[in-house]
């Protein structure tokens, strides 16, 4: 009969060896940065690795002992990289970066761009983050606030990201990418949407209501309980108050804010009506200069990856090796290109940190177009 006992304590001094030999290959890699260093050679060699774990793979016995090895020898390999950039660290051997450090965004004076009417969430972000400082203006779309940027007509531009129910906010993950331009801050407010109408109106009046996308998604729960209701798409939910005001039609409604209505005097027809009591919106300020600021604490990248296994793994392990608390991840799909994806990571930090600066070394060499988006 098999000796479980024995066979365990096999197993622990196989372990110890190997512990003992993985240590050793780390002290030659060490090693090896060092010739690197003294060398200017890159610490990636793509080829030369693949050609180690073809090798090694067929030494085993089994066509599942081959990929067993040749995904501990890929997580190894990745192990011995990242100490290598540790060591460029080290030593002093900075890539140099493309972002200027300020000791804090300049808010006085300044111009930005918001897109929607007053009264828009994206008004209320903008006079939250700047106060009465700023002066403003107001576009009908996004990607025309980039714009307003990209041509120095504004300093900075208020786009929304996230919802806390509805998610991200697709489009402008996209513009990050067709834009050259970087996040400097960011402002979270909460979306309590009402249902507005004309003063005269009332529920059983209501036909069509009105209101962004994300704002008709956000109070998804309130209009299925109104299914004779015609919901509409508008390009802002102040601008959709805005509409009702102008069109004086009692049968047409907006979701806005409690402010739009006030503003365009509409009277509140239902409060309430967002189906997650805590839903806000993370707005995103975004600006045309590659700065920072000295107290930043956020990071945004953007990368691509091969159609490899463990690569997302690998990418994700310079924020854990480096001792970085990543805080979100998405995807989106590469135009032009079926099935691939550009993935975005926020992690903590800032630009001037080591731990930051060996991560992104990491990154650019493993990974392909990497892009920071930004540090706020």
């Amino acid at each position: 009969m098999l000796d479980l006992g024995k066979m365990r304590l096999d197993i622990d001094v196989i372990d110890s060896e190997i512990v003992r030999l993985f240590e050793e290959r780390m002290k030659i890699c060490e090693n090896v940065a060092q010739f690197k260093i003294e060398t200017g050679k890159p610490v990636f060699d793509k080829s030369r690795e693949q050609e180690k774990l073809k090798a090694l793979g067929s030494k085993t016995h089994s066509e599942f002992n081959r990929c067993g090895v040749e995904e501990l020898f890929q997580q190894i390999m990745s192990i011995s990289r990242k100490r290598q950039y540790q060591l460029l660290q080290e030593n002093g051997i900075e890539e140099k970066s493309e972002f200027l450090r300020v000791p804090k965004l300049k808010d006085q004076d300044v111009t930005v761009v918001y897109q929607g009417v007053e009264g828009a969430y994206s008004f209320a972000a903008m006079k939250t983050f700047f106060g009465n400082a700023a002066s403003s203006f107001h576009v009908n779309t996004w990607k025309d606030a980039m714009e307003e940027i990209r041509k120095g007509h504004a300093d900075y531009a208020v786009l929304p990201i996230e919802n806390s129910t509805a998610g991200i906010v697709q489009d402008n993950y996209d513009l990050l990418t067709e834009y050259d331009h970087v996040i400097v801050g960011e402002q979270i407010i909460r979306c309590e949407h009402v249902l507005t109408g004309l003063p005269e109106a009332s529920l059983e009046d209501i036909r069509t209501v009105y209101s962004h996308p994300q704002a008709l998604m956000q109070c998804r729960s309130f209009l299925d309980s109104h299914r004779e209701w015609h919901q509409m798409e508008w390009n802002n939910t102040a601008a959709a108050a805005k509409k009702v005001a102008d069109e004086k039609d009692k049968t047409q409604a907006a979701i806005s804010s409690r402010y739009a209505a006030e503003h365009f005097g509409l009277k509140i027809l239902s409060e309430n009506i967002y189906s997650n009591a805590n839903n806000s919106t993370r707005f995103i300020i975004v600006a045309k200069d590659k700065i920072y600021a000295e107290n930043a604490g956020k990071i945004s990248v953007s990368y691509e990856l091969p159609h490899e296994s463990g690569s997302l793994y690998n990418s994700l392990s310079h924020f854990i090796y480096n001792g970085l608390n990543m805080t979100k991840i998405e995807s989106r799909p590469i135009l032009e290109r079926n099935w691939e994806y550009r993935f975005f990571v926020d992690f903590e930090g800032n630009l001037s940190e080591s731990a930051v600066k060996n991560a992104l070394r990491g990154l650019r060499a493993e990974v392909r177009n990497l892009r920071v988006h930004g540090n706020y």
